[in-house]
């Protein structure tokens, strides 16, 4: 099918209205006319009705649908705002309307894991890069839709809500894809910067969850900023290992998308990976801290894909490792930050 240049003048989609989502569309909604997805009907009609999603005001140019063909109708650029563990679910739901002209950026910092039919992760034990998909891979994977990009970067979603400056990444192999977020999503408080190695930026924000949630840990057990640099600098490391065995660029990790958002997400209660971690340290269970959360920590299912993966290379990843012991066995928080301690790095910095 021939590609359309009519985007400036039709309205942009947003697939999900949760609080990033919501942020997300608020920017866009600044500039072009917006038409929101949402699964529950009672949210439509609060969007359009109201002005509102779960209370709190939106700009009044976002318009709610629950049709899927309506809003690829509508829309040339559709950005995707859904959480990992649903990602693939509402991509399948909107692959029969997705054509080659359409551009779909993705705002979600989670893995999907990529097995054989009937099988799960505890069956297969350890698992390989092609277990693993990113969400471009899924969109490129379940969708015809060819120009693909994510948005990554230090962006808490209630910061941005309340309009404070903030930056983004949009990362594609498509200049086009790169031009067009940094024009519809641009302001003079949120700044758009581009970035090529899409994969790069995708595992950046991915795994910077990993350590976030330890840092939520170490804040939990009222340890110092000492503790926390260690932390920090060590998970950046073991950032770069793991992004760099699945294919992605130091440069990245290094970048916004990398250490901005690792930065971000290890210091603030804002944070619903470092949430986790914080509340684990205080003595409650995963599965309490699970079913009281309103929105899905990402870290949680990255902790689980990681460390099969890891256990299926030579590598090591001693938070990472560690953590899922905290997370899925009976390993004590304190025993894994002591580990971390004691653990004998031999070198500081050794990618560059």
């Amino acid at each position: 099918m021939a590609s359309k240049n009519s985007s400036k003048e039709k309205s942009i989609g947003v697939v999900g209205m949760g609080s990033f989502g919501t942020s997300i569309a608020n920017i866009l909604a600044e500039k072009s006319k917006v038409i929101a997805y949402a699964r529950r009907p009672e949210v439509v009609d609060e969007i359009n009705t109201l002005h509102k999603v779960e209370g709190l005001p939106i700009n009044e140019k976002i318009i709610a649908t629950h049709d899927p063909e309506y809003l690829c109708k509508s829309c040339d650029t559709i950005f995707f705002m859904i959480p990992s563990a649903g990602f693939q679910e509402v991509v399948r739901l909107f692959s029969p309307y997705l054509y080659p002209y359409h551009i779909v950026i993705h705002g979600t910092k989670g893995l999907c894991l990529n097995l054989p039919q009937g099988k799960t992760l505890e069956e297969v034990g350890t698992i390989s890069r092609s277990n693993i998909l990113t969400m471009s891979e899924v969109i490129l994977k379940e969708t015809v839709v060819i120009r693909v990009g994510c948005l990554a970067g230090p962006n808490l979603a209630k910061e941005m809500y309340e309009g404070q400056p903030a930056a983004t990444v949009v990362a594609s192999k498509f200049n086009e894809v790169i031009l067009e977020g940094q024009r519809l999503l641009r302001t003079d408080k949120f700044q758009v910067y581009g970035n090529s190695d899409i994969i790069g930026v995708e595992l950046s924000g991915v795994l910077k969850n990993i350590i976030a949630i330890a840092a939520g840990a170490l804040a939990g057990l009222g340890l110092g900023e000492n503790a926390k640099g260690l932390l920090v600098s060590r998970g950046m490391v073991e950032l770069v290992y793991l992004g760099n065995a699945m294919g992605g660029s130091v440069k990245s990790f290094i970048g916004l998308a990398g250490i901005g958002d690792l930065v971000a997400t290890c210091n603030s209660t804002l944070s619903r990976n470092f949430t986790v971690g914080y509340r684990l340290a205080k003595g409650e269970s995963l599965e309490e801290i699970m079913n009281t959360m309103e929105e899905v920590a990402e870290g949680i299912n990255t902790v689980r894909l990681m460390k099969a993966f890891v256990e299926g290379t030579n590598m090591r990843a001693p938070i990472t490792e560690n953590l899922y012991k905290v997370l899925f066995g009976d390993l004590k928080i304190e025993e894994a930050l002591q580990y971390l301690m004691k653990y004998p790095f031999s070198v500081d910095v050794d990618f560059l």
